[in-house]
C-alpha cells in the first residue's frame, strides 16, 4: 500500500491519464492532477474511460506551454506520472512545444522539490521511426529524463485501445480508407490495464517498459471487427503507401502541425507493433461496447 505518497497525475484527462488517476487513486496514493479543463474528467470520456473528478484529491489548473500556470506543480509531490503530449494538431503548438518543452518544464520541478520518481509514457518501436516530428519530441524528453539524475520510468505501450477506437469512428460512417495492405500487426491495450503496468513501475530501478494487450490482430483483421461491432459490411478502399507519403508532403505546405501527427499514423503501418503482453481487456468487447454505448445513445 502506497500509504499516503502523492503523485501528481500530467494529462489527466487523456485516455491513459483518467485511468492512471483511478489506478494510483485506488493503490492508496494522493492525487493531484494537472488538467488544462477540469470539466472536462467531470463525464466519461469517448472511448468508454472513466469520469474522474471524483477521484482526485487535488485539481491543477495549468498549461505546460504557460510555465506560470504550473508553478509549484510539484511541491509536495512524491511521483510524477506523465502521459502528457500533443494528440491532434494545434495551430500554435508543436509536439516539440508540448512532449519535449513541456514534459521538461515539470522534470525541471520534480529536481527542485527532490521527486522521487519520475514516470513517463513515450513510444514504443522508437528506433524504427526516429525521424518522425513526435517520436523525436518524445524521444528528446526521454534523453532528459535519463540524464537528470531522478529515478525513472520510462513506458513504451505500441497502441492504446482509443487509437483503435479511430478506426470504429470511420467504421461507424461505413467506409474506412487503409495505407498499405493492412497486414502488419498490432496487440493494443486497454487504458485500464497499461494503467496498472504504469502504476506498478512507481517503484524499482530505472527501466524501459514496452507494454501491448492480450490479443495480436493485423490492421486490416482490426479495421474489419469495427465494421463487424457496428454492424455494417466491411467496405475499405486501400491506399498504396507511396500516394499516402505523397499526400502528406502536400498537407506538410498547408499544415505542418497536422502532416507531422499524420506522418506518424502513416510510417506506424509500415512494420508491425507486436510489445509483451499485459492486461485482460479484449478489443473485441471494447469494439461491442462502444457499439453498445452508440445504441444507447440513439
Amino acid at each position: 500500500m502506497a500509504g499516503t505518497k502523492k503523485v501528481l497525475v500530467a494529462g489527466a484527462s487523456g485516455y491513459l491519464g483518467r485511468y492512471a488517476v483511478r489506478e494510483f487513486k485506488k493503490r492508496g496514493y494522493l492525487v493531484r492532477a494537472l488538467v488544462r479543463n477540469p470539466e472536462k474528467i467531470k463525464t466519461p470520456g469517448p472511448h468508454g474511460e472513466p469520469a474522474v473528478y471524483d477521484f482526485v484529491d487535488e485539481i491543477v489548473i495549468g498549461d505546460v506551454t504557460n510555465p506560470e500556470s504550473i508553478e509549484g506543480i510539484c511541491n509536495g509531490i512524491d511521483i510524477v506520472f506523465s502521459a502528457l503530449g500533443l494528440t491532434a494538431p494545434d495551430p500554435k503548438l508543436t509536439s516539440f512545444d508540448v512532449d519535449h518543452l513541456g514534459n521538461g518544464r515539470i522534470l525541471q520541478q520534480a529536481l527542485q522539490q527532490k521527486v522521487s520518481r519520475f514516470i513517463y509514457v513515450s513510444v514504443f518501436n522508437q528506433d524504427k521511426m526516429p525521424d518522425i516530428p513526435t517520436i523525436k519530441a518524445h524521444e528528446l524528453f526521454v534523453a532528459d529524463l535519463k540524464a537528470s539524475g531522478l529515478s525513472w520510468a520510462v513506458i513504451r505501450p505500441n497502441g492504446y485501445f482509443s487509437d483503435m477506437g479511430r478506426f470504429f469512428s470511420m467504421a461507424r460512417s461505413g467506409h474506412l480508407f487503409m495505407v498499405g495492405e493492412g497486414e502488419k500487426k498490432i496487440n493494443p491495450i486497454h487504458g485500464a490495464d497499461l494503467a496498472i503496468v504504469c502504476a506498478d513501475a512507481a517503484n524499482g530501478e530505472s527501466r524501459e517498459i514496452p507494454a501491448g494487450g492480450p490479443d495480436t490482430y493485423t490492421f486490416r483483421e482490426v479495421m474489419e471487427m469495427a465494421f463487424l461491432a457496428c454492424g455494417k459490411s466491411p467496405w475499405i478502399t486501400t491506399l498504396p503507401m507511396w500516394l499516402a507519403e505523397g499526400s502528406l508532403a502536400v498537407a506538410g505546405l498547408f499544415n505542418r502541425n497536422l502532416a507531422d501527427l499524420l506522418s506518424f499514423a502513416v510510417e506506424a503501418l509500415k512494420f508491425d507493433h507486436i510489445a509483451p503482453s499485459y492486461g485482460t481487456h479484449h478489443l473485441k468487447e471494447f469494439f461491442a461496447e462502444l457499439a453498445a454505448s452508440d445504441k444507447h445513445e440513439v
